[in-house]
């Protein structure tokens, strides 16, 4: 992998720490897994027009831990990039980033678990990625808690790191089969200054008749008022499942947080939208390899004054292993010519195929969108994705060719081509 700065850093002590792991490691499984993607197509840069660009990524990812059983583990994973055409596309030929490093100890005493190093914090209003601490346990039988503490990644670039601090938690109430209610909180602070502060209360609750009832209302501290309200509702009538679901944004709120905020959206703030957005998926499985899906969506923008309205129906037919062949008809009808279009797609799987063919296995992904009016003259958009390979080393590398066709009123029209290469393996320390 290609990384720089503190990415870098953590990456060779994370190393270092793997040779350092307690003697209970010898019974350890390292998992390894690669994934080598070489893209082709062509852009224009400020040197050339149509130049090409060849791009090789590569994504590695490591865990080396005891699954059966609780104690020290180790997590890593992250992406290097490399162009091989060099022709100035990119601002840096090549690049990478280490999307999560830490380590974990957990203890079956009270579900105690704790992580060190770079990873992904989901509790309540916090979708953040860290660089820090964080702790979760059962607080006694009714109770559970997390903490966490350190440094937003998504500030590294922004002016230095010094000042950057992000923290926060979750305390939740249970009654087990009944229902969890939790509150949470964040605050992320750039260059000594609020940069968010959100406090949340989010709902799962078990209700009779196999009703389940999930949802989360957030509001912002700095605005002083609630950004998003969003809740639904599951259960099934006979083999028919059901998911009913209410949202509510406020971008002031949603999106406008302090000044040194790294929310790329936080632009959206300053058009006082709001959006209100409901309803439901209707599950149907038909025998043991059909599946029906249908779909209602209302969405409804206050400031842009548009009221669109989705609806779309899909079937999958599942095979053996890994085999599927599906398809979707759908159309969005509103007042803004973006939300005025019928959509189909056609979609494949296909893995039984004769041994005698050099293919293992085949892929394909047709979309076509007709719009009812026109968008900067273009009525129609298409994408088309085929792609086809095989398995090797008893499953454990895959070797799949793929090209990609797509043309819209945003792009005249894209052809780019991918080979990727995935490899795993394990092995017992």
């Amino acid at each position: 992998m290609i990384m720089t700065g503190w990415s870098n850093r953590f990456f060779w002590l994370g190393a270092a720490a793997l040779l350092c792991l307690p003697i209970s490691v010898s019974a350890a499984e390292i998992r390894v897994k690669s994934e080598t993607l070489v893209r082709g197509y062509e852009r224009d840069t400020a040197a050339e027009e149509g130049a090409a660009v060849i791009p090789v990524y590569e994504y590695l990812q490591i865990d080396v831990d005891t699954p059966d059983e609780p104690g020290l583990s180790m997590h890593l994973y992250g992406w290097g990039r490399a162009d091989l055409a060099d022709n100035e596309y990119y601002e840096d030929a090549t690049d990478g980033e280490l999307l999560y490093g830490y380590l974990e100890y957990r203890r079956e005493t009270a579900r105690f678990n704790a992580r060190l190093g770079r990873q992904y914090v989901f509790a309540g209003v916090t979708n953040e990625s860290i660089d820090g601490l964080r702790l979760g346990s059962d607080l006694g039988r009714y109770f559970a808690g997390s903490l966490y503490g350190g440094q937003q990644v998504a500030l590294a670039s922004e002016q230095g790191r010094d000042g950057d601090s992000i923290y926060g938690g979750r305390l939740a109430h249970r009654l087990p089969g009944l229902y969890e209610l939790g509150t949470s909180y964040k605050n992320i602070r750039n260059d000594s200054s609020d940069a968010e502060e959100m406090a949340g209360l989010d709902l799962t609750a078990y209700l009779p008749y196999d009703l389940n009832l999930h949802g989360l209302s957030t509001f912002n501290l700095i605005t002083e008022d609630w950004a998003e309200h969003s809740y639904e509702l599951r259960f099934s009538l006979g083999p028919l499942a059901l998911r009913p679901y209410f949202q509510t944004f406020q971008y002031e709120d949603y999106f406008g947080t302090g000044a040194n905020s790294a929310n790329p959206f936080r632009f959206l703030a300053g058009s006082d939208e709001e959006l209100t957005v409901g309803g439901a998926d209707l599950t149907l499985p038909l025998g043991a390899a059909w599946v029906m899906v249908g779909k209602f969506k209302q969405y409804s923008y206050e400031v842009l004054d548009d009221n669109s309205t989705y609806y779309s129906a899909e079937a999958t037919w599942s095979g053996a292993d890994h085999s599927q062949i599906g398809g979707e008809f759908g159309f969005m009808s509103g007042d803004a010519a973006q939300n005025d279009y019928y959509l189909a797609r056609l979609f494949a799987y296909w893995d039984q195929l004769p041994e005698a063919l050099p293919l293992g296995f085949i892929s394909g992904d047709l979309v076509y969108v007709g719009y009812d009016r026109a968008i900067f003259g273009e009525d129609k958009s298409l994408f088309a994705s085929f792609g086809g390979g095989r398995k090797f080393m008893e499953e454990a590398l895959e070797l799949k060719l793929s090209a990609d066709y797509s043309s819209d009123p945003y792009f005249d029209e894209d052809v780019r081509g991918m080979l990727t290469a995935s490899y795993r393996f394990g092995l017992s320390r």
